[in-house]
């Protein structure tokens, strides 16, 4: 399966004319996780690099944006936000079936549990103070200078997010869950209005999607930018949040009845508050509608993912129908933190 998708022998000539420094021939290695655009480190003689491509199959239009991946970190790499160098993007269907491109392969350590058991307990404060100074890097991005001032619609994110990502559910609904429709429904009659704040905003910023040193906290590269536009960014900093709130566990990946202090971890208010001081802003009113958005976002975000693994067009349909499952949490989770507004 994985030479359906990279084909070595159409892959190979276009590696040599657009990666320079490039050195034939490679091994091919599918790489973990990438439920949403299948991720693959290249080994070959020049050193090793990663191709992210768009999955095959009927896609949701805008969704599985490779270019925006590549554009977003491409425009970062002159700034403080740490990324992958970027090699190139091809959008030519005819190399490999669909758009992909090719970046650095980084030698960091990343953690899927939040929980950083890995690490003793004064790293997991370094570690998580570096996630939240470098997500305040993402939010202060000049947008002029990069060339990002055009990544994204203006007017108001949450609304605009809303309204996509309830048609992207609706698109891929397999069953009728009532929380996610009132949930719909709540964000709907609460939208706030647009305070105007504006910035480069990741869309799935988490400790998963962050690669480290291997002998300190320093963040090494953001990865996973396929969400990434112009918006609002509490959203980011909320979706840190709602991760937590999550249950333990490789495929919640939360922290969920965790006893935090005990293991050298931030409280969310902790957290809240470092970035506030980071940003220079007193604190932030009516936070639990950000953290209704961010669990509704991530409900719609899994229903596609469910909805690929039974159409067949996954990149781990095992572990893709597991994530859909939880569907029903994050909605009733988005509809609970809805109450504390």
């Amino acid at each position: 399966m994985d030479h359906e998708l990279v084909n070595p022998a159409k892959l190979e000539p276009w590696l040599n004319e657009h990666v320079q420094g490039f050195q034939g021939p490679f091994d091919i290695v599918k790489l973990a996780g990438g439920q949403s655009n299948p991720t693959f480190r290249l080994d070959s003689r020049s050193g090793s690099y990663v191709l992210r491509r768009k999955p095959p199959g009927v896609l949701l239009k805008s969704a599985h944006a490779v270019d925006r991946e590549f554009r977003a970190q491409n425009a970062l790499s002159e700034t403080n936000v740490p990324v992958a160098r970027m090699h190139a993007l091809c959008e030519d269907d005819d190399v490999l079936g669909a758009s992909f491109y090719v970046m650095d392969m980084i030698d960091g350590q990343s953690f899927d549990d939040p929980q950083l058991l890995e690490v003793s307990v004064d790293q997991r404060r370094a570690i998580y103070s570096e996630m939240n100074r470098v997500l305040t890097e993402i939010h202060t991005v000049d947008l002029t200078a990069t060339g990002l001032d055009d990544y994204g619609a203006p007017g108001n994110y949450f609304r605009r997010q809303t309204d996509r990502w309830s048609k992207q559910y609706k698109a891929t609904e397999t069953e009728r869950i009532s929380d996610m429709d009132d949930l719909m429904i709540w964000l709907d009659q609460n939208m706030p209005e647009d305070d105007g704040q504006r910035s480069l905003v990741h869309g799935d910023y988490r400790i998963d999607n962050l690669l480290f040193s291997k002998d300190g906290p320093n963040c090494l590269a953001v990865l996973d930018w396929e969400l990434s536009t112009l918006g609002h960014p509490y959203a980011d900093l909320a979706a840190v949040i709602m991760q937590w709130r999550m249950p333990v566990g490789e495929d919640g990946r939360g922290l969920a009845g965790v006893d935090r202090a005990k293991h050298g971890l931030p409280t969310d208010q902790e957290f809240i508050d470092e970035y506030c001081d980071r940003r220079g802003i007193a604190g932030i009113d009516g936070f639990g509608f950000y953290l209704a958005f961010c669990f509704f976002r991530m409900a719609g975000i899994l229903q596609g993912v469910k909805k690929r693994a039974l159409d067949g067009n996954a990149a781990d349909p095992q572990r893709a129908l597991r994530l859909g499952k939880y569907v029903d949490e994050f909605a009733r989770q988005g509809l609970a933190a809805a109450k504390t507004v």
